[in-house]
């Protein structure tokens, strides 16, 4: 019979317990987004997902934790969900567009997600060291390797560093979710991310 720890580890066991996983973490980037992470406590996710306290640490060790499971979940997704977009597209400038959009679109769809990601997770250094080695990294990989396509193919100039590219790509698409969350004009985010490309891929020649 598998323990409290080890369900707590893998929530897979059974899909009940994936289900109220997810609708823990849910719960979790709505309090977090509107009241702070370093405010919000445990109590008051459980009240948001309709639980009781206890019940929460059941699956999650810490606050930390959800937070953690947040942005792995998240990342995940977005990695698998690019991989698919990928295949079949060719075109190294249409590569980069696929990937710009889905980043933007991601965020652009739940602005909660969007603050706790661009908010949220940075306030602590703690944080940013553990989650800078996880999937991030993954996904950063996803850009340099479609710029480094670019470069394969002769679309894109050979001599640039594909990882210092893909890390300026991703700063600027990252730039552009923050200035949308603080923005008081409402607007569709994903469709920054053609512009975006553009400057990267053509700079600012004539």
């Amino acid at each position: 019979m598998p323990t409290l720890s080890s369900a707590r580890r893998d929530p897979s066991r059974s899909g009940t317990q994936a289900g109220k996983r997810a609708a823990i973490s849910r719960a979790a980037v709505k309090v977090f987004a509107r009241r702070g992470f370093f405010n919000a406590q445990v109590a008051d996710v459980a009240r948001a997902a309709g639980i009781a306290a206890g019940t929460v640490y059941l699956y999650f060790r810490s606050k930390d934790e959800i937070l953690v499971s947040i942005f792995e979940r998240t990342m995940e997704e977005g990695i698998s969900e690019s991989r698919l977009a990928l295949e079949g597209v060719t075109d190294p400038v249409e590569r980069l567009r696929c990937l710009a959009r889905l980043h933007l679109r991601r965020l652009g769809r739940d602005r909660d997600l969007a603050v706790v990601f661009q908010v949220e997770l940075r306030q602590s250094t703690k944080f940013i060291e553990q989650l800078s080695s996880s999937q991030l990294r993954t996904y950063l990989g996803q850009l340099r390797d479609a710029i480094a396509h670019g470069q394969a193919s002769g679309a894109f100039a050979a001599q640039i560093n594909p990882t210092l590219a893909a890390k300026a790509l991703f700063g600027a698409l990252d730039e552009m979710a923050t200035n949308w969350i603080l923005s008081t004009r409402r607007y569709d985010l994903a469709s920054e991310a053609d512009d975006v490309v553009d400057l990267f891929v053509n700079g600012l020649a004539t």
